[in-house]
């Protein structure tokens, strides 16, 4: 069995963050695996509170994992502080996984802060251009290229502007955009669009999680990026389609949905 490891903060109420990540890696037939930076008091409303894996401990982490197995792909997810940036940063840089996913996870469903701005440029310039592919939505690519995005023509500038940092592939997820819901890889030398029917639902809690790790899953399991990107794709289409009724806010997505729609 493929393997996939995700570096990222968690969610208690299990519909984004590393949770959110194993459903996914699990449901794809990939083998979870986790790296705890951020211990998230969240729910499907609101963040309460934030508390920082120390980053001695983020790097022990890692190293249980890559000392006795093999990991085919790596998805990072929160990564709220510079201290903790830089402790993954020289972790992958000392064991060169492969094939990595990075969501610049900054802000929740809700709207609320997960990334202070002193860490946005950290990240940017140390774990951004070790990644495979990085997977901001519209506001985070808006806050990483420096520029309004309003059309798939602004999401194809984002493109080459985030490319430029050094990551091979960019995707800017249209999630934010009226419309159906279009997102834009960048290889460098070519754009694909990915669109499907916007599903009409409130309960999107963790998409974005569900997404990278769907990317990561895919990529563990040999397939190429423009491949990974669409098979992830239509995977949380499906996810969002049989959403959950949990929680009075912005509910999660169905990670099971292939095992049951109900």
């Amino acid at each position: 069995m493929k393997t996939a490891l995700s570096i990222a903060g968690s969610d208690c109420s299990g519909g984004a963050g590393l949770q959110a990540d194993i459903k996914t890696m699990s449901s794809l037939g990939v083998f979870g695996m986790s790296v705890v930076v951020a211990v998230v008091a969240e729910n499907t409303s609101r963040v309460i509170s934030i508390l920082d894996v120390e980053p001695k401990m983020i790097k022990d982490q890692i190293d249980s994992i890559f000392e006795d197995i093999q990991v085919d792909a790596v998805k990072i997810g929160m990564l709220s502080t510079p201290v903790s940036i830089a402790a993954v940063y020289e972790k992958l840089v000392e064991y060169k996984p492969k094939n990595i996913v990075v969501d610049p996870v900054m802000y929740a469903k809700n709207g609320c802060a997960l990334m202070p701005p002193s860490s946005i440029d950290s990240l940017l310039s140390t774990i951004v251009p070790l990644a495979t592919v990085i997977t901001p939505n519209i506001p985070e690519a808006e806050c990483i290229a420096k520029m309004e995005i309003k059309t798939i023509d602004d999401m194809k500038t984002a493109c080459k502007i985030i490319h430029n940092l050094g990551v091979p592939n960019v995707l800017v997820k249209g999630g934010h955009y009226d419309g159906d819901a279009t997102d834009i890889l960048y290889d460098g030398a070519n754009f694909y669009s990915f669109v499907t029917e916007r599903i009409n639902t409130k309960n999107t809690h963790g998409t974005g999680c569900t997404l990278s790790s769907a990317i990561a899953s895919y990529l563990a399991k040999g397939e190429d990026i423009v491949t990974a990107v669409k098979l992830a794709k239509d995977y949380v289409t499906e996810a969002i389609r049989y959403s959950l009724e949990i929680g009075k806010g912005n509910g999660p997505t169905n990670h099971f949905w292939k095992f049951y729609k109900d």
